[in-house]
Parts: C-alpha cells; sequence; structure tokens
C-alpha cells in the first residue's frame, strides 16, 4: 500500500489548532495556509450545502496559491432545531447557544474539500455527528464562557477541552466535532494516492 504522504506536501486551508492537531494524528507531512475568507452565513443554503461550499471555497481560495499541492479545506457548523450555529459573537451570543444546547441533541456537520489545481482535482465530502449534552446550569454556562472563552467554536464549545465532561453522548465521528474527520478524509486521501 502506498502512504498517502506520497500525495507530496498537503496544505491545511485552516488556521484552527484543532484541525492542525488532528492532521498531525497520522503523521502528514502538510503546513498551513489560512484562507481567509469571509464566512458569512447564507441562510438559504441547508447546513450540508452550507458547510460543503465554505469548505470548497477555502480550498481553492488556497490552491491558487499553491497549485500543485493538494489542498484540505474545511468548515464545521452545529444545527439545532434546524438552525445553524456558526461561532458566537459574544459572550450573551455564547450563553444564549449553551442554554439552547442544554439537555438536548444535536447535529455537527463537517464540509471537507480536497483539491488540486494542476490535477484539475476537486472532491467534497462531509460528515454528520450528533451529539447530546448534560443539563447545563447558567452557573456552569457563565464558568465555561469566563474560562475558556469558546468564541472561535461553532456551537460555541469545543468538544476537546473542559466541556467534553458535559457531553452526554456522542454517535459517529469524534475528530467530526473538533474539525475534521479523521477516518473519512484518510480514506479519501488514500483513494487519490491509488489513483
Amino acid at each position: 500500500m502506498k502512504s498517502i504522504n506520497s500525495l507530496g506536501k498537503i496544505i491545511l486551508a485552516s488556521k484552527s489548532p484543532r484541525r492542525e492537531e488532528i492532521l498531525s494524528k497520522i503523521n502528514l507531512n502538510f503546513e498551513i495556509a489560512p484562507s481567509n475568507i469571509d464566512e458569512k452565513l447564507d441562510a438559504k443554503l441547508n447546513p450540508i450545502a452550507y458547510v460543503q461550499d465554505c469548505a470548497e471555497k477555502k480550498a481553492h481560495k488556497v490552491s491558487l496559491d499553491y497549485k500543485e499541492n493538494y489542498i484540505i479545506g474545511a468548515d464545521t457548523v452545529v444545527v439545532f432545531d434546524n438552525q445553524i450555529l456558526g461561532k458566537p459573537k459574544d459572550k450573551l451570543e455564547s450563553y444564549s447557544m449553551l442554554k439552547m444546547l442544554s439537555g438536548e441533541k444535536h447535529k455537527v456537520f463537517t464540509g471537507v474539500s480536497i483539491q488540486n489545481y494542476s490535477k484539475k482535482t476537486s472532491q467534497s465530502f462531509y460528515c454528520l455527528t450528533t451529539v447530546e449534552l448534560n443539563t447545563l446550569s447558567d452557573e456552569l454556562i457563565s464558568f465555561y464562557i469566563e474560562k475558556h472563552k469558546p468564541f472561535d467554536k461553532a456551537g460555541s464549545y469545543g468538544i476537546q477541552d473542559w466541556f467534553s465532561s458535559q457531553v452526554k453522548s456522542i454517535d459517529v465521528c469524534y475528530y467530526n466535532v473538533m474539525g475534521l474527520p479523521l477516518s473519512e478524509l484518510f480514506k479519501r486521501l488514500l483513494i487519490l494516492v491509488n489513483k
């Protein structure tokens, strides 16, 4: 079996430390090049279309600067009651999101796009994980926001930090909730290697 490192240096089009941490688990030869695209939510798109569209835009923008490399773009949203929850703007919105998710099940969608400009390769996929939270008291929510400042996280929480203590159940992929569905991504990269 060929190694995925035979794809050459891969570029992660993200400044997320969580995505960097996840990718480093498979000894991938990669570097970071954030896309810095405007991630305004298009209310007309459903969650699957939204995360894939956003991931594609991120990967495409970076592929114009790294035309010979494979680029990975990704985007994650939390969805509760058909409402997309992106990153909270401030403490008030953070509190509102966590209060909404308290004691409930919600869905986490991550879209991923793998592109190579020179090889005219572009493939996108998404992963869906269902998460159920404990019932969160107002004190606990306030403590979490003050101590962990989850303003860069969809749904206003990080499953990999202190908040993991409030996760009652998780169905499908843990790394998807962190921001990158590693198992599915590895499979897709392996397919590209063996093309």
